[in-house]
C-alpha cells in the first residue's frame, strides 16, 4: 500500500506572478520541504527560461505546474484556501498565524485538497482574491523593514508545512476529519443565496453596500461541511417556494 503524504495535498497557487524567476525559486522552495503541487493563475511570462533557472533541480515541478484563467479554477475541488496577504484589510477574513494554519491545512489535506494563494509580488491579492478563500495569513516580519520576497514567502510557509506533517503523531487515534464542502459548492451556495436575496429585494444589486463580501466573511469563519451547505441550499429554496 503507498503511503501518501497530506502535503500531496497542498496547493501552492501563484496569482498573476510579474517575476518568472519568482515561479523558478518557489518550484525550488516548495521541492525542499516536499510539496509539489504548483498551480499559477495568469503569470506574466511562463514558460520561461528564467524560471528554470532558478528552480535548479526542482523544474519537474514547472513542466507538471497547472496553469489557470482564473483563481476559481485553481482552486477547484479543494475544501479550504488560505490568502497569504501583508495588508490589513477592512472586512478581513479571520487572521491565523503561519503555525496554526499549517497544522490546520496539514489535518484537512489528510483527505482533502487545499490551497495556499499568493498575489503580485508589488500588491498582494486583490480583495476580491482575498475574498475566494476562508482565512488569511500574514508572515510577521520587522517592523522597520516588512518587505517580503514572493519565493522567500512560499519557502516560509513550505517550511511551516513540513514540519506540520512530520510532527511525531499521538498514541491516540486521529480525530475524525468530516467531510467538508468543497469551494466550488460554497461558491454556489454564495450565488444561490445572492439570488434569493435580490428576488427578495433584501439586497439592491444596484446598492449592495458590501453585504455580500459580510456574508462571505460570517460563513468564512467555520469549514462548511459537504451536509451543511445541502441544508442551507435547501432552506433557501423552501423559503424561495413559499413565497411563490
Amino acid at each position: 500500500m503507498i503511503h501518501h503524504s497530506p502535503l500531496d495535498n497542498v496547493r501552492v497557487v501563484l496569482s498573476h506572478t510579474s517575476h518568472p524567476g519568482n515561479i523558478g525559486a518557489s518550484a525550488r522552495a516548495m521541492k525542499t520541504m516536499g510539496l509539489s503541487s504548483l498551480y499559477l493563475v495568469n503569470p506574466k511570462s511562463f514558460p520561461d527560461n528564467e524560471a528554470y533557472v532558478r528552480a535548479t533541480n526542482a523544474r519537474d515541478i514547472l513542466d507538471q505546474a497547472v496553469i489557470c484563467s482564473t483563481l476559481d479554477i485553481a482552486l477547484q475541488d479543494c475544501v479550504l484556501a488560505v490568502a497569504m496577504t501583508a495588508r490589513a484589510r477592512e472586512l478581513t477574513h479571520q487572521v491565523i498565524d503561519t503555525r496554526q494554519i499549517a497544522q490546520k491545512l496539514v489535518e484537512i489535506a489528510t483527505e482533502s485538497p487545499v490551497a495556499l494563494v499568493f498575489g503580485r509580488e508589488s500588491s498582494g491579492l486583490t480583495t476580491a482574491e482575498v475574498t475566494k478563500c476562508q482565512l488569511t495569513v500574514h508572515i510577521p516580519t520587522s517592523s522597520t523593514y516588512a518587505s517580503l520576497n514572493l519565493a522567500a514567502a512560499v519557502q516560509i510557509m513550505c517550511y511551516e508545512l513540513r514540519m506540520g506533517a512530520v510532527t511525531p503523531e499521538s498514541t491516540s487515534p486521529p480525530p475524525e476529519v468530516p467531510q467538508l464542502a468543497s469551494l466550488n459548492e460554497i461558491e454556489l451556495f454564495y450565488q444561490h443565496l445572492e439570488e434569493a436575496l435580490i428576488t427578495s429585494k433584501f439586497l439592491d444589486p444596484q446598492q449592495p453596500k458590501r453585504l455580500m463580501q459580510r456574508i462571505r466573511r460570517l460563513f468564512s469563519r467555520t469549514a462548511l461541511e459537504k451536509e451543511e451547505v445541502n441544508i442551507l441550499r435547501g432552506i433557501i429554496h423552501a423559503l424561495a417556494k413559499e413565497k411563490r
